[in-house]
């Protein structure tokens, strides 16, 4: 009789043992995550990973990051391949493209659950993420392209501070001063990218595709062509940094970047950059923030923009862990402590009315000026359509920006190159 009891209380130990080695294994769960950023960005959200992994041990984060052009590589590749991590980063400009590929799990149950809750999140912030109707991403803060001008750079050539509604004029008169005068650099790289390219576009009334997105949509090319023309004789003139300099300038990504030791007086960015800016260029630095230039006689072209999105990837298999730490950073008082508005103006009312009394001097800065900016900002534009990237990358760049900018063709000849490329592209991927 003993014996039996032995066993069974041995039977019933092993049970329990097997049985408990077989829950916490059903439990545990791997999340992976990936990003692009700047190395705060990347310090920042790794503190985040490792608060939500304390609150939800069963979950364990493993992430990858990377800067921009790397990011979009790798994510490509591992989309196709078919290993492409649970959350992703996403982008306005590539939301539409992915989300019409199937590469993206729609979020709208996720949000009528109240899994991920936006319940303090306005409606027009939460449309930005949608494609077709249907929720693709969910916005980690507001932003607006903007402008930085070193005001001590400025102070040193003896040039004021330009007003507020500044023009492309402008820009050229200040950027040959401030070489005239103080031999750097008024801005090393920015003013022909695509966003500049957009920005004219906006500025002059216009936009860069049809309403159905199967074509390119300016009517008036003048605006797009005098500018490519200015940045060449700026360039020409060494008030911007030459061609031949570019992949120097622009690989070492935003903590290298020359505006951070003086070697040139105006940035292009995106706001939520502003943050990690100031931390790479150190105390002291007195940087100002300015709307980005107008054409001559036309309206801001500024817009208040996601500035970026986390998605649910179509392969994921851990949607509603993937949702918990979705909601996390939009959510968590703790969690927007460290992130600190460092991808843009928080979301969510609470948060952002929080991190309002908490936030320190730069990104007091940040606040005001997307306060300041959303006076007159113009509507968002709706996302690229399918195929953009492959414009961006393979057409405005090679074959229409630095043709023009290396003097190998007239800004019309490249422009009407662009037209004939990107139409064809456009029209592809409308098949």
């Amino acid at each position: 009789m003993r014996t039996r009891f032995r066993l069974s209380v041995i039977a019933i130990l092993l049970m329990a043992l097997t049985l408990g080695v077989g829950v916490q294994a059903q439990d545990t769960v791997e999340l992976s995550v990936t990003w692009w950023g700047s190395q705060n960005r990347h310090d920042r959200t790794i503190e985040v990973i490792e608060m939500f992994q304390e609150e939800h041990p069963n979950i364990e984060v493993v992430y990858e990051f990377s800067g921009w052009s790397d990011y979009w590589t790798r994510v490509n590749t591992q989309a196709a391949g078919g290993n492409i991590a649970c959350v992703m980063q996403q982008d306005y400009a590539f939301l539409t493209e992915w989300a019409t590929r199937g590469l993206l799990k729609p979020l709208d149950e996720l949000v009528e659950s109240s899994a991920i809750d936006v319940s303090s999140v306005s409606e027009s912030v939460l449309d930005s993420g949608r494609v077709d109707g249907g929720l693709y991403g969910i916005s980690l803060g507001t932003n607006s392209q903007v402008y930085i001008l070193d005001a001590d750079a400025f102070e040193a050539a003896g040039i004021e501070l330009p007003a507020w509604d500044w023009t492309w004029d402008d820009f050229e008169e200040i950027a040959t001063q401030l070489h005239d005068t103080s031999d750097i650099w008024a801005t090393a790289y920015g003013p022909w990218d695509d966003g500049n390219i957009k920005s004219l576009m906006i500025s002059s009334g216009q936009w860069l595709f049809n309403e159905d997105g199967t074509a390119i949509g300016v009517e008036d090319p003048t605006p797009l062509i005098e500018h490519l023309e200015r940045i060449k004789r700026l360039m020409d003139a060494g008030a911007i940094a030459p061609m031949e300099e570019q992949a120097d300038v622009t690989a070492p990504g935003l903590e290298g970047s020359p505006i951070v030791d003086g070697r040139e007086a105006i940035r292009y960015q995106w706001s939520n950059q502003v943050v990690a800016l100031y931390a790479a260029a150190g105390e002291g630095r007195n940087f100002v923030m300015y709307p980005i230039p107008r054409v001559a006689d036309g309206v801001t072209p500024n817009y208040l923009k996601p500035s970026m999105f986390f998605s649910i990837t179509d392969n994921c298999e851990h949607v509603e862990e993937a949702a918990m730490f979705i909601d996390y950073f939009t959510n968590n008082v703790e969690a927007n402590e460290v992130l600190f508005a460092e991808r843009g103006v928080p979301i969510s009312e609470p948060i952002r009315d929080y991190l309002a009394d908490q936030v320190d001097e730069v990104t007091a800065q940040v606040f005001d000026y997307i306060a300041q900016i959303s006076e007159d900002a113009q509507p968002v534009p709706p996302p690229d359509p399918a195929g953009y990237s492959d414009v961006n990358t393979n057409v405005i760049t090679p074959q229409f920006v630095e043709p023009v900018l290396f003097g190998m063709m007239s800004a019309q000849e490249g422009y009407d190159i662009f037209l004939m490329e990107a139409n064809n592209i456009l029209a592809q991927n409308q098949q």
